[in-house]
């Protein structure tokens, strides 16, 4: 076997006593403005997208290795893959692939603009089992994320996107997390607050609660968070999505909005103060809408933006109207990560039948988010002044020397 330590070569096999990741030393280093110089190396300008590969008994390498198949992929980015070259090229045979090339690499620094780049994370030996839950799928998931943020904080790699993980089979004593989300919010946070959003072209649903079970919702409903979310939503549509001005819809937490108090109290004394308070910082809230009546009647196609209040809530809907193309991004962090917006897909990982429209899209968006960033940015850093006069009292200088 050689070692990943070598020059790059085509469809390699994994390393020996590969370590699950770099120690203490992400943790250490200082985060890496959004707006920086592209990592790729040799002034080419593209963004170097590292993209974690999940729970590898699921169909993330499926969707990998098809979505960048297609070589027009490459003149957007340069992927870099944590994972395993053994695993890769076992799912590449059965899905008899041949268009991208596959390398083994060591650092992001040696990525290969033409090719699929493949960081190992995890030892040699990998016992692949589609479709089944196991331990080493978990903590190979894990390694994964752990080596791609340490190299997201260092600046080796310019924007994250991560196959999907199974909640249950990565918990251990270093992953004590409900998801990607609040992982990455503890990780590369650096003490913001992160805001679940599910989006596409169309559409876009961001959560107050995230990974909760449905009967700790109510008390986690505050106005407080309430306000909080939809504030980092407007920031993320305009920072994140290019929209000036945005408008959002806010759901209610009962049905039919709590037929006033009937069904609840929560839309009149927590929901519609946290709007009431949105508008008091020129924020375009409404809002509390039904979530049945508002996703059926199409009222969503007038909101650049929806605050649901659950999972299930904002996330049924949008699956059933976006499946195909769904993007999960990650907003409110200093970093660009998104995700395919799918699961695991245990019961058709390994047949050839994943779709990887999803996964390409979530490339697609980090880059998109990644540019509108930087152009957000540089338009905001210097606003000029503001200055009043009354009307009539065209006589009056302005002494623009002083603050």
């Amino acid at each position: 076997m050689k070692e990943d330590t070598q020059t790059p070569h085509d469809d390699a096999k994994a390393p020996k006593n590969q370590p699950s990741g770099k120690k203490n030393g992400g943790g250490e280093r200082k985060q890496q403005d959004a707006a920086h110089a592209p990592a790729q190396q040799g002034g080419s300008g593209l963004l170097r997208v590292g993209i974690t590969h999940g729970d590898f008994n699921g169909v993330g390498y499926e969707v990998i290795l098809k979505a960048f198949d297609d070589n027009r992929m490459l003149e957007l980015c340069t992927p870099v893959v944590y994972g395993s070259a053994k695993i890769a090229a076992f799912y590449r045979k059965g899905l008899e692939l041949q268009g991208t090339p596959v390398v083994q690499i060591a650092e992001p620094a040696q990525a290969r603009a033409d090719a699929l780049n493949i960081i190992n994370v995890i030892g040699q030996e990998a016992h692949i089992s589609p479709g089944e839950s196991t331990t080493e799928a978990g903590a190979a998931a894990f390694a994964a994320l752990e080596r791609a943020v340490a190299d997201l904080r260092a600046g080796e790699i310019d924007i994250l996107v991560t196959a999907p993980i199974n909640k249950h089979n990565i918990q251990s004593d270093l992953f004590s997390f409900p998801g990607h989300t609040e992982y990455l919010e503890a990780s590369v946070g650096d003490g913001e607050k992160s805001l679940m959003v599910l989006c596409n072209d169309k559409l876009r649903v961001a959560l107050v609660t995230t990974h909760l079970p449905i009967s700790k919702v109510p008390a986690a409903i505050t106005e407080e968070g309430v306000l909080e979310k939809i504030t980092l939503f407007e920031n993320s549509l305009k920072r994140d999505f290019g929209i000036v001005k945005p408008r959002i819809a806010v759901l209610s937490l009962n049905p039919h909005a709590g037929e006033n108090g009937l069904l609840g109290s929560e839309e009149k004394e927590i929901i519609a103060p946290a709007v009431a308070k949105a508008w008091d910082k020129k924020i375009q809230a409404f809002g509390p809408y039904a979530a049945d009546g508002f996703f059926g009647s199409g009222l969503y196609a007038k909101f650049d933006g929806v605050l649901a209040m659950y999972h299930d809530q904002g996330l049924a809907p949008f699956k059933t109207l976006s499946m195909e193309n769904g993007v999960n991004f990650t907003a409110g962090l200093p970093v660009v990560r998104t995700s395919p917006d799918h699961g695991t897909g245990y019961d058709i990982a390994g047949k050839g039948k994943a779709s990887e429209e999803s996964m390409r899209a979530a490339v697609y968006m980090a880059i998109d988010i990644y540019r509108n960033r930087a152009v957000y940015d540089e338009m905001t850093a210097h606003p000029l002044k503001k200055y009043y006069h009354e009307k009539g009292k065209d006589n009056v200088v302005l002494d623009l020397t002083k603050d």
